[in-house]
Parts: structure tokens; C-alpha cells; sequence
């Protein structure tokens, strides 16, 4: 990949969309959905849990505060994968309560059987396209923090209009988030860092939290839970960049 392809223009093909893109643009998805067996605590999750903790677009726009069953800092996970991290953190943090956006079966049954198992309240989950949910089901203003850790880069000039993160999609993000609310990413392909930070910084609303030399990029937090995954990668010698931006209008 070249720093053409990854510094394009907002108006190239290889660049980010422009800001006023639609978000379907033709029906296009940033995910693939993959089939998968399903285990034993997996199946739980999804017949005997879901009923508790799942939600659906069909439910309409929550009211935050009445789902929960209190006021509280409101964490949303984009693409949460097997659910790992995100336990991790539902249970480090009771005070805080997390919504959890995930399309892949195996990963939904498993966090939810976690979560059961671990007797948290403080989580639900939407088995749905993350856009949809953005636009349909959270009010606006209602996020404190949200993260989109280590969605797929889609590498290929050809693919680049697969990726998530495309203006249209901070500009919704924005929308959602209150003010001072946060935009954690994070990535383990530096192209894709840098499409980030360049989508993001010229994001109207929106300010780097980063200072100092690794600008624009911030030392991974020690909120963010260290993943399997990501243990692995460092021992490989390979990177990972995380962006928090702050939103400020």
C-alpha cells in the first residue's frame, strides 16, 4: 500500500467518503458475516439470556435511563467480537453501564453467557448492523464513550469504502455522543490509523485528546483490557494505535 492509497483526498476513490455520503451507500457493509458453530454456552446465551439483556432495532429508541434502571455513564462497543473486553470491562466498572453491537451468533451467545454467568447488570446487547443502531435506537447525546476497537481494515485499495470509519459515520457518531464524550479506536494496521486520524481531525466537533510525540496517537489506556489477540501481535513485534477524540461541539 502506498501513502497514495492511504492519504488520499476525501474526494478520491481510495480516500474517505465525502462527509454527506450516505451511511448504506448501495447496501454496502463494513462486516462480513461469517458463519460459525455454535457451542453449548453459546446457544444458552442466545436462547436463555437474550430475553434478558438483547435488544433489537424492532424495539425502537431507548430510553436510556429506563433500560438500565438508573443514571449512569454510558459506554457503547462497536464490533465487540467474542466479548472478551467488554465483560472485562462491564465488570471492572459496575458504575458504568455498556452496550455491546456485535453481528457474529457465536460472539453475541458467548458474551451473554458470560455476562449471566458473572451476574452483571450492567450490559445489554444488539445483535445488529452498528449503523442501524446508531440511527434507530440511541438517543441523541446519550454517550459518554464510544469505542470501536479493531474492525476490519479492509487493506485492498478496492475495499477501502468497506471501512467504517468514513466521515458520514463520525458525523452520526458525533451526533450521539454528549458533549466532552469520547471516540476510542483502535487498530493493529497503521494505514488504518492514519485513515483515522486523518477522517477524524477533519471531523468538525471533534478534538484529539493526544499530546507530545506520539500524537496523533495516545499510549494505549489502561481502561482498554489487553486481548489475546493483541498479546499475541506484540510478541510478533507488531503495533497497535489507539486515537481518542473528544467531542467539543
Amino acid at each position: 500500500m502506498t501513502d497514495t492509497d492511504t492519504h488520499a483526498p476525501p474526494h478520491s476513490t481510495t480516500g474517505p467518503e465525502s462527509a454527506d455520503a450516505p451511511l448504506h451507500r448501495r447496501g454496502i457493509k463494513s462486516y462480513v458475516t461469517r458463519a460459525g458453530r455454535m457451542t453449548q454456552a453459546q446457544t444458552r446465551g442466545l436462547t436463555d439470556i437474550w430475553p434478558r439483556l438483547g435488544l433489537s432495532i424492532a424495539d425502537g429508541c431507548q430510553d436510556l435511563d429506563a433500560l438500565f434502571g438508573r443514571r449512569a455513564p454510558r459506554v457503547v462497543e462497536i464490533g465487540f467480537g467474542m466479548g472478551t473486553s467488554l465483560i472485562e470491562q462491564a465488570e471492572r466498572h459496575p458504575q458504568t453501564d455498556f452496550i455491546g453491537i456485535e453481528v457474529h451468533a457465536p460472539g453475541v451467545g458467548k458474551l451473554l453467557d458470560e455476562a449471566d454467568k458473572r451476574g452483571l447488570r450492567n450490559i445489554r446487547v444488539y445483535r445488529e448492523d452498528a449503523l442501524a443502531v446508531l440511527e434507530q435506537c440511541l438517543p441523541a447525546d446519550s454517550v459518554d464513550t464510544l469505542q470501536l476497537f479493531f474492525p476490519d481494515p479492509w487493506p485492498k485499495t478496492k475495499h477501502h469504502k468497506r471501512r467504517i470509519v468514513q466521515p458520514a459515520f463520525v458525523a452520526l457518531v458525533r451526533s450521539r455522543l454528549a458533549i466532552n464524550g469520547q471516540f476510542h479506536l483502535a487498530t493493529d494496521w497503521e494505514p488504518y490509523a492514519e485513515w483515522m486520524a486523518e477522517v477524524l481531525d477533519a471531523a468538525p466537533g471533534f478534538t484529539n485528546t493526544a499530546s507530545g510525540d506520539s500524537a496523533p496517537y495516545v499510549p494505549r489506556p489502561a481502561f482498554r483490557p489487553l486481548t489475546k489477540f493483541e498479546q499475541r501481535g506484540e510478541k510478533l513485534g507488531h503495533g497497535v494505535w489507539d486515537l481518542i477524540y473528544r467531542r467539543i461541539g
